[in-house]
């Protein structure tokens, strides 16, 4: 992509958010966005296919903080075709003696000399920073990283697992490598430029550069391109990858699989890859950090006089004993039956009991309870709440 190119699109209008968004309003939108259009969704459906395009592209620039502060800097700088927005300053000096050459200054021209200022905004955005060297939109430039999800069951993510991931997004163009060349043919420097990708032109006492538009900011002509990628080095693939979930992995924690994102431009390094974890919910176990929770129904007789209780793990089971007058919604710990932590120590079960009430009771049973209700008659455990209602009376 062009520097041309880059102010000229609105990545915030892709992503139907605004300007002022938040991180986060961005990365709903996208994800939205994304698998909405996803090519598994949707295939064959090439508007589908541009579309994720899009806002994949549009994110990569808007979710890192730098390279949207920069893009909004020179967004609010530039309209269509490199002018200054609002119609530019008209080929007069600016007020004050201000040299508008120096938003230039290490933007490289077509001439090879480089200066300062908006050379910094742009620099980041499309690889020419402040050393203004030669190699200018030729220099090699590191890929987007890339986001994606995958969901694991309960299990997988304490104990760790394996699993195959399918992944459609860019990659480098196996007909040409990269080059952009269709095979057997060569990419050559470009005239205009000289390979560049700026030129420069003047308006009365001031110079100005922009992207070469013979070569489109690229400082490479290619006269027959890759019949695969149309030129650009990169296409879309579908792609199997072996993901290594480690035990103990918590809901929406991201995995880093480095240099398995976008390929880089000019022979740059890949970017990375990032899958996201959602956890399923288990049916019986919960999760406390790096404890894991069940909740188990006892009796009334069985906390009043005491028992040993059996209860399920994720790798068998465990007794426990209950001592006598203990209360409903007390928790009980197996100690090391959690999940293990990364400094070889292990969490563990926490048990919390809980008086199972029956719905109905037969004849014998309301007739024992009634019985014991009248044992009991005298001590109330209400008694100091009944007090404070009678003192407020």
């Amino acid at each position: 992509m062009t520097a041309r190119d880059w102010i000229d699109k609105d990545f915030y209008a892709e992503l139907g958010v605004s300007s002022s968004a938040s991180a986060d309003e961005i990365k709903k939108s996208y994800r939205k966005l994304a698998r909405e259009n996803h090519p598994d969704a949707n295939p064959g459906n090439a508007s589908a296919e541009q579309k994720f395009k899009a806002v994949s592209e549009a994110y990569g620039v808007l979710s890192d903080p730098e390279k949207r502060k920069q893009y909004d800097e020179a967004r609010s700088m530039f309209g269509s075709g490199g002018r200054f927005a609002g119609g530019g300053f008209g080929g007069q000096q600016a007020p004050g003696g201000f040299d508008i050459s120096d938003l230039f200054g290490n933007m490289q021209t077509g001439t090879g000399e480089a200066g300062g200022g908006l050379g910094d905004i742009l620099g980041g955005l499309f690889g020419r920073g402040r050393s203004g060297a030669s190699a200018g939109a030729a220099r090699p430039r590191r890929g987007e990283d890339v986001e994606t999800e995958i969901r694991i069951d309960f299990t997988e993510s304490i104990k760790g697992a394996t699993v195959p991931l399918r992944l459609a997004s860019p990659a480098t163009c196996d007909t040409c490598h990269g080059n952009g060349a269709k095979p057997g043919t060569n990419a050559h420097q470009c005239a205009t430029c000289h390979g560049s990708g700026l030129v420069s032109s003047s308006q009365g006492a001031f110079a100005f550069s922009e992207p070469c538009r013979d070569c489109r900011g690229t400082g490479r002509i290619i006269e027959t391109p890759c019949p695969e990628c149309g030129g650009s080095g990169v296409s879309t693939k579908t792609r199997t990858l072996t993901v290594r979930i480690p035990p103990g992995v918590e809901d929406l924690q991201r995995i880093r699989l480095a240099g398995q994102g976008e390929p880089g431009a000019n022979k740059g390094p890949s970017g990375d890859l990032f899958v996201v974890v959602h956890v399923s919910p288990h049916k019986v176990f919960g999760r406390s950090g790096n404890d894991l929770t069940i909740t188990v129904p006892v009796t009334y007789p069985e906390l009043v006089f005491g028992t040993t209780l059996t209860v399920p793990t994720l790798d068998g089971k465990v007794s426990l004993k209950v001592p006598s007058g203990t209360a409903s919604g007390r928790t009980l710990r197996a100690r090391g039956k959690g999940v293990a932590r990364r400094d070889g120590r292990t969490g563990d079960l926490l048990v919390t009991l809980k008086v199972a009430v029956p719905a109905t009771i037969d004849a014998k049973a309301r007739k024992a309870l009634e019985s014991y209700a009248e044992a009991i008659a005298e001590d109330n455990p209400r008694a100091e709440l009944d007090a404070m209602l009678n003192g407020a009376d």
